[in-house]
């Protein structure tokens, strides 16, 4: 005969199976009524502005490339043995995709935040969730 079968369980499966059910506050908030036209111009306000960041990040892109292409004297010229287009690469590429993210979130931030103001019942009033 087989010896018995024993279940193994971590110590935090324990815990949290000894907790019990969790509380309701686990559970969202039921959305209100949706106003379908409202909601389809945030989307298309919030998909331009997407477009215009793919535009600009593949500008910023094309246009180092281009500009290494186009002069190639910049992976001549070297700064402490590195080539200048490598440390532009390295050094003005991040800081300006940041930037570029940066004003991403911002715009996309101001879209919501003008929609949520232009919608009815609205009020200042109103608690945040």
């Amino acid at each position: 005969m087989s010896p018995r079968r024993e279940k193994l369980t971590s110590p935090q499966t324990r815990i949290a199976l000894a907790r019990g059910n969790r509380p309701a506050q686990h559970l969202l908030p039921i959305p209100e009524p949706v106003d379908t036209e409202a909601a389809r111009r945030l989307f298309r306000a919030q998909r331009r502005t997407a477009a215009r960041t793919v535009a600009l990040l593949s500008v910023l892109l094309f246009g180092m490339s281009g500009a290494f292409a186009a002069f190639p004297v910049l992976g001549q010229i070297r700064a402490g043995g590195v080539p200048l287009s490598w440390l532009l690469l390295m050094v003005a590429a991040y800081p300006l995709l940041f930037a570029l993210a940066l004003w991403h979130v911002r715009s996309a931030e101001r879209i919501e935040e003008r929609a949520e103001r232009e919608r009815p019942g609205s009020g200042s009033g109103e608690q945040k969730r």
